[in-house]
């Protein structure tokens, strides 16, 4: 049996977490299992890196930037590779270069093309315990790449589907996925099994415990996910296809995201392709859109807003000032003091009103909404930032997730 173990930075923090880890692995080897381990940076090291290189510069290289990040996963792969040899299991930690996960070229949130198995599958013959540094690998180049925050968790699945792992088990500090926050919400309660539309639409909507390619990448090759605790025995969650779950819930979660900001822009002309124009050169700086709104037309003119993450801001608006004159637009707005709050679940297919209830529920917490975006199993709004708690937690009442 080939497992793929990831290990998030909570995980591995000190030199007492990384023995435990090492524990773990070994309980797992010692019973005839085939092991491969992606680690991510120790705690708080790839934040502490960040803040050196803003002690340098404002505007990093973003190359540069990768070299610099990239290395936090370096110091810990080595240093759960010395763990598990004091344990007497043989082991070797690899880069993601030394791997041979390949990426595009765009720096700081590349996605992955290919990886080479072949010096993966020779360890694995000679016996040793492989571990990797999760969130890298490098370009057609050879220039290092970052997969960006939460990484690890895509080059863990992107190796058990390329392994053809029997499953990829995600350690974090939490027992699973929950309803929602628990540190909000401490009634939130555990979910033994999720869909994977049900976590992918979770995750990207700010569910933190799995970063959304991820889970993209599980649903395509059909890998299944088990997201545990490194801090117990405990089962987690099980993330995979199945035809029936939480059948007795409408909606399976709520799910917040604080990484959020808004850029309006008004009196945009009215004419066919205006809206290709705006997103095509967002696209071409690698700005990631999520919630569009395009207002009614008046005097041949209307507004259009969107969403983007905090980080996008600035190139954001540095794209769309360029346009302004092209576009017609008479000014530009932006308010990174928003959130996005949302419920999901598979149930909402068939149950109509959910969305009614939504908005009633935050309504009566007087939370004003400034945007809506609906799917088949979601609906988000976008609200004032200061307004999150409050909004989760009538939304986690009104849907009986306790």
């Amino acid at each position: 049996m080939l497992i793929v173990q990831k290990y998030g930075g909570s995980s591995v923090a000190d030199a007492g977490r990384i023995s435990r880890v090492a524990r773990r692995i070994a309980g797992v080897r010692t019973k005839d299992h085939n092991v491969v381990v992606v680690v991510s940076a120790m705690g708080d090291s790839t934040d502490n890196l960040m803040q050196l290189v803003k002690e340098i510069t404002d505007s990093p290289p973003e190359r540069e930037l990768d070299v610099v990040l990239s290395t936090g996963e370096q110091v810990s792969i080595a240093l759960l590779a010395m763990a598990v040899n004091d344990l007497g299991i043989p082991v070797i930690s690899l880069t993601g270069y030394q791997v041979g996960i390949f990426t595009d070229n765009v720096h700081n949130k590349a996605s992955i093309l290919n990886i080479e198995t072949k010096r993966l599958r020779e360890e694995i013959k000679q016996g040793n315990v492989v571990i990797v540094a999760g969130f890298q690998g490098v370009n057609q180049l050879n220039d290092i790449t970052t997969l960006g925050r939460g990484g690890s968790d895509t080059t863990a699945v992107a190796l058990a589907a390329a392994l053809g792992a029997d499953v990829c088990e995600i350690y974090t500090d939490v027992d699973g996925v929950y309803t929602t926050d628990p540190h909000i919400v401490p009634e939130a309660r555990k979910l033994d099994q999720v869909s994977y539309c049900e976590m992918l639409e979770l995750a990207n909507l700010g569910a933190a415990v799995l970063h959304p390619r991820s889970v993209e990448l599980a649903m395509n090759y059909g890998i299944t996910i088990h997201v545990r605790s490194s801090f117990n025995d405990h089962s987690g969650t099980i993330v995979r296809e199945v035809e029936s779950m939480e059948k007795a819930l409408v909606v399976t979660g709520v799910a917040y995201d604080l990484d959020v900001a808004k850029i309006g822009l008004y009196n945009v002309y009215d004419k066919p392709g205006i809206a290709y124009k705006l997103f095509r050169n967002l696209a071409d700086e690698s700005i990631n859109v999520d919630m569009i709104v395009q207002g009614a037309m008046h005097d041949e003119r209307n507004d259009i807003s969107f969403t983007c993450t905090q980080g996008d801001l600035n190139k954001a608006l540095e794209v769309v000032e360029k346009l302004t004159d092209d576009l017609g637009a008479d000014g530009v707005t932006s308010d990174d003091s928003v959130a996005k709050v949302s419920i999901v679940g598979a149930g909402m297919i068939s149950n109509p009103g959910v969305a009614a209830l939504m908005f009633e529920a935050l309504s009566k917490e007087g939370i004003n909404i400034e945007m809506i975006s609906t799917s088949e199993i979601k609906i988000s709004c976008i609200i004032k930032a200061d307004q999150v708690t409050k909004a989760v937690r009538s939304l986690h009442k009104k849907f009986n997730l306790e």
